[in-house]
């Protein structure tokens, strides 16, 4: 799963509206949209920590004169040092800061629902709106199929293929 700065408004929205409806949190009218802004400056620093991450792995792969082919690993690597959580840990770790968040926040006024039911819906939310990958993924195949996977045509074409995909979403 990954997320994307296009999505965060929807997200939040859709979680704010989710717990006010089943009865798990309350928010005066009035803040709601505080509410929603809060939870979208929580995804918004995850995304700036995993830009600074991106920014120290570009940095350690000149220094050490890597090419980009190492990227992935060298994150890894760099996230590690930072205590920086990455992919599903990463999601798990924006929706523990939300249910913080709805814990202390001034704009909620009470949490009626346990932290693991919070969890659950505050994932389903996010999952409908991360998975876009996937979709991405099988999209781009399908369109591809006149070439063979595996060659050096098949990824050039490929990655064109998601980004325009990607673009044509609105997700770049």
């Amino acid at each position: 799963m990954r997320l994307y700065p296009k999505v965060i408004p929807i997200i939040s929205r859709e979680v704010v509206q989710r717990l006010m409806q089943d009865g798990d949190v309350e928010v005066e009218q009035m803040r709601v949209a505080d509410a929603e802004m809060d939870l979208s400056a929580i995804m918004r620093e995850y995304l700036a920590n995993e830009e600074r991450v991106n920014q120290a792995t570009r940095e350690a792969l000149e220094r050490r004169g890597y090419d980009y082919s190492k990227f992935n690993q060298v994150k890894r690597e760099m996230a590690d040092v930072r205590g920086f959580k990455m992919g599903d840990e990463g999601i798990e770790y924006v929706i523990n800061q939300m249910i913080e968040f709805l814990l202390i926040s001034r704009n909620v006024e009470e949490v009626y629902a346990a932290d693991n039911v919070l969890r659950q819906k505050i994932h389903a939310v996010m999952k409908r709106h991360l998975d876009v990958d996937e979709e991405i993924d099988r999209e781009a195949r399908s369109r591809l199929r006149h070439l063979q996977e595996g060659t050096s045509a098949f990824d050039i074409e490929y990655n064109k293929t998601v980004e325009q995909i990607r673009r044509a979403r609105g997700l770049i």
